[in-house]
């Protein structure tokens, strides 16, 4: 109601001007309505502003309506060339075939084994390596600090070979320990990081909190865990995060170094399932084109835990990223 207000009273001072015949504070009426005042609460930059955000929202949404909508469609569907977003009908079956084939509840329990446990790894060496680089004079710290960040700059597929092989003679392919070692050392998926961000946010905590401690006999270990890692709470919630994401989805080293085990990540064991499936019926039967939809059903079946963790932990991933932004001296 408030709206339709406001235009009946913009048109009535439009007629009024017009009536009036006072053209000059007429065209400064629309100037300060499109342009504002300092052109940034301007009606033409809004429309700008909000065309960019949807056109920005449109690209990053594009693919999974596209996967969601066409995960449920027939083999009929996918061949009608008139059916584009909206399915005849719910075909559940595409759902059913990778719930029951690959197992889904075991597989998501092993994808999340294989997750939170290096994730958790990672977050404690992280915190730890972090606060002796942010706190602690040593001999070659700015060359081991060099080479931390060059181990995030050096691409895996150079270091995979040697990484491999040393893999193998200490007995840790094909288990999760492959995934777990590398974290208790500091060396996980993206490892350097998560130090970095522990780094820089132990370097943002006022020293004279650590010096009150020391004058009241605490030790290095226990200012360490009374009052740095509280402080860093926000830290390790983002750290946590993002590692188990990257653990979860991670399907080209989990696929090299978990070869021949029985726990796989849950991308990569949705594409054995597709790939052994696609393998037995010819390019071009009805089968073949009714596994485009059953891959996008699986698809939607990984993306679907972390959608969950997300809005459970979205207040706690928000403010923790706010957070972490706190200065000190």
């Amino acid at each position: 109601m408030k709206l339709f207000k406001n235009i009946k009273a913009f048109n009535k001072d439009i007629i009024s001007l017009v009536k009036a015949k006072d053209y000059k504070q007429l065209k400064q009426k629309f100037k300060r309505i499109f342009m504002g005042m300092k052109f940034t609460d301007g009606l033409l930059f809004k429309v700008l502003i909000y065309t960019l955000l949807i056109s920005l929202g449109y690209i990053y949404l594009y693919p999974v309506l596209y996967m969601v909508t066409n995960s449920f469609m027939t083999v009929e569907d996918i061949i009608n060339v008139s059916v584009k977003w909206i399915p005849s009908k719910l075909n559940w079956e595409n759902y059913r075939i990778v719930w029951t084939d690959i197992g889904y509840l075991d597989a998501l329990k092993d994808a999340f084994i294989l997750s939170v446990i290096p994730a958790l790894s990672a977050t404690v060496s992280s915190a730890i390596i972090g606060y002796g680089f942010a706190r602690y004079e040593f001999p070659l710290k700015k060359l081991l600090f060099v080479l931390m960040i060059m181990t995030f700059i050096i691409p895996p597929q150079i270091t995979m070979l040697p990484t491999f092989r040393m893999f193998s003679n200490y007995g840790l392919l094909g288990s999760i320990k492959a995934f777990v070692y590398p974290a208790i050392l500091g060396q996980g998926l993206n490892g350097a990081i998560f130090i970095l961000i522990f780094y820089q946010f132990f370097r943002m905590i006022p020293k004279s909190l650590e010096e009150s401690a020391q004058l009241d006999g605490a030790s290095n270990f226990k200012i360490f865990t009374k009052i740095a890692l509280p402080l860093a709470i926000p830290s390790i919630i983002i750290v946590f995060l993002f590692s188990l994401v990257w653990y979860y989805n991670e399907t080209y080293l989990a696929g090299l170094f978990l070869r021949g085990s029985d726990m796989l990540t849950l991308p990569l064991r949705v594409n054995q399932f597709i790939n052994s499936y696609t393998s037995i019926y010819p390019e071009g039967s009805q089968a073949r084109e009714l596994m485009q939809a059953v891959k996008l059903a699986g698809n939607v079946l990984t993306l679907l835990p972390l959608l969950v963790i997300y809005f459970i932990f979205q207040r706690h991933f928000v403010e923790s990223i706010d957070r972490t932004g706190i200065t000190g001296e």
